[in-house]
């Protein structure tokens, strides 16, 4: 084999100014997407770190608002505070759970999404029949609740 010399004016005319610039276009949005799924990556690890929640060999990955997570957590609350925290965040529509937990887990909690109006007191009466269950509630959802009364409609919280 050797050098090999052709026309280059003749044949398929894939590689026209117009195709090229489109192929750049589209390598250019790949890259640009790849960097902000990395960034976003980022920020997310920092939205655990920031929780205090001990979680081992966590690896995430990002794509489009759907997040990933491996890790091992010692109790099952611990892993539902991890999905919870990313979760609850701008942008992220999904977390796709890939969390053991390392210890036997109790019975799991349910998810409950606050609605317009509910406060903590009003959720522990629906679920629990009475209001001063709260606690119980912001409890379960430290430290990712800071403030009992600081919640908002869309938020998911842990019931235990």
């Amino acid at each position: 084999m050797g050098l090999f010399s052709f026309l280059k004016n003749a044949g398929a005319k894939v590689m026209t100014k117009k195709a090229t610039a489109a192929a750049e276009d589209e390598s250019t949005k790949r890259l640009q997407q790849e960097l902000m799924n990395r960034q976003k990556l980022i920020l997310l690890r920092g939205v655990v770190k920031n929780s205090g929640i001990k979680i081992q060999n966590l690896e995430m990955d990002f794509n489009v608002d759907k997040v990933t997570i491996y890790g091992q957590t010692k109790s099952q609350s611990d892993k539902e505070k991890i999905i919870l925290a990313i979760g609850n965040v701008h942008g992220v529509g999904y977390v796709d759970d890939r969390i053991s937990v390392t210890k036997p887990a109790k019975s799991e909690a349910q998810f409950y999404e606050v609605k317009k109006g509910d406060t903590l007191s009003k959720i522990a009466k629906k679920i629990y029949g009475d209001a001063t269950k709260y606690k119980k509630i912001f409890k379960a959802n430290q430290p990712l609740l800071k403030d009992p009364n600081k919640i908002y409609p869309g938020q998911k919280l842990r019931i235990p």
